[in-house]
């Protein structure tokens, strides 16, 4: 039995409003119940408006009720989850004394789990003076970090889709792809409507700017710009230590694609640039960083972390220290594995890439000792993305200089110094 697109994508927009509908009944943050009602009501708009054919009015009513509405009402009313004012915080304490974290903090919301880089987030809201209370509308809409972090995630994701898009570097991702108005590139609109993107959007924002720069470092590699994936990847690995598996995935692409020393340059790169962002709060604050960083969210601080769903790892290390010890051990041996995958089986496509670096977050999230079903967001994120800057008919990156031709309604690589075509 088979079903047409329009009734896919119908059926796709009901389930994302039950989903949001969740919400309401079941948390019990304020932010949340707020973005399912709002985004339910989007979602019943865009599937109705779907199955009238009305396709791209089905994805405005999608942005609007999931995105756009709670995202603007959150943050002019100042309401948000608890990140956002440890990133607003944390810029603050940078411009006041030149550190970022509170020292011997003795509440959930005086760690901040983040290394110093998602500290110039939170710096606009330090520069521009608000205090969260009676601000003007314009102090809290360019204050606000949930809108540097989108402004990151967005800014990255052009970025990306130009390189791998604009005609300069081919397309290193296969497959046809398809949206609710067709052509590449068209599901990016549907990625940021979908609740893996506008929840965190509306009510949080961390997670963002992380999957941004990872998105453009693989980017970078596929093209072959070490030095720039390079940047992203010390931009990305600034903000938290889970970016660390991007670095081996880019590095293993650019080897595999453009050979040795554009992958050392790429990894020199990514370490000089880390160093340099993370090292001075290091050296200020060794203590702290390690405490609130990696501590906290470990669940070895002297504070629990709020971060408990029942996921494989939190269950392990709830039955004590040899439970917390052997989901380490799981956790690492996990890494090992995709770490062996990379060197016997490397990506040689921005898809295949971010897949193995999905599949790494995915084992890390659910083995981790602490941790969130929403973490999981990340990894569907980047496999989704990579599919929406989908060229069709391009299967591989070629090495050496290519450009596209099109050729029967398809677009074929020619490789310049074989003269060969690869369809």
């Amino acid at each position: 039995m088979t079903f047409s697109r329009t009734a896919r994508w119908t059926a796709g927009w009901l389930l994302a409003a039950a989903w949001a509908l969740s919400f309401p009944l079941f948390s019990s943050l304020a932010p949340h119940r707020l973005w399912g009602w709002c985004a339910a009501a989007g979602y019943l708009g865009a599937a109705a408006a779907t199955a009238l054919g009305r396709r791209r009015a089905a994805l405005a009513a999608a942005l609007l009720g999931a995105v756009a509405v709670p995202l603007l009402w959150l943050v002019l009313t100042g309401q948000g989850q608890s990140e956002v004012t440890v990133i607003e915080r944390s810029g603050r304490l940078l411009l006041e004394s030149g550190r970022l974290y509170v020292d011997r903090p003795a509440h959930v919301e005086e760690y901040t789990p983040y290394l110093p880089g998602m500290a110039l987030l939170g710096i606009p809201r330090a520069l521009l003076g608000g205090d969260g209370g009676a601000d003007g509308w314009v102090v809290r809409l360019l204050g606000d970090a949930r809108i540097w972090c989108a402004a990151v995630l967005f800014g990255c994701l052009g970025a990306a889709r130009r390189l791998l898009v604009g005609g300069t570097g081919g397309g290193p991702v296969g497959g046809p792809v398809g949206g609710p108005v067709g052509g590449p590139g068209r599901l990016l609109p549907v990625l940021v409507a979908s609740p893996v993107v506008a929840l965190p959007l509306a009510v949080s924002g961390v997670d963002l700017p992380l999957a941004g720069l990872c998105c453009l470092a693989l980017a970078a590699a596929a093209t072959g710009r070490p030095v720039l994936a390079g940047a992203a990847l010390a931009g990305a690995c600034a903000l938290k230590w889970t970016a660390l598996p991007a670095v081996a995935v880019a590095v293993a692409l650019l080897a595999v694609c453009r050979g040795g020393r554009a992958a050392v340059r790429c990894a020199l790169v990514a370490a000089g640039g880390t160093a340099l962002l993370v090292l001075p709060a290091a050296l200020l604050q060794p203590a702290e960083l390690w405490r609130q960083v990696f501590a906290f969210p470990t669940g070895r601080a002297e504070v629990p972390t709020p971060a408990s769903s029942p996921l494989p790892g939190h269950l392990l290390a709830g039955l004590g220290s040899w439970g917390w010890y052997l989901t380490v051990g799981l956790l690492l041996a996990g890494g090992l594995a995709v770490a062996l995958s990379l060197i016997a089986r490397p990506p040689r496509t921005v898809a295949a890439a971010t897949d193995r670096l999905a599949l790494g977050l995915t084992l890390a999230f659910l083995l981790a000792p602490a941790g969130r079903f929403g973490y999981l967001a990340l990894p569907v994120l980047l496999s989704v993305w990579a599919r929406s800057v989908a060229v069709p008919g391009v299967s591989r990156v070629v090495t050496g200089s290519f450009r596209l031709r099109p050729s029967d309604g398809l677009p074929r690589v020619r490789n310049e110094r074989s003269g060969g075509h690869l369809a």
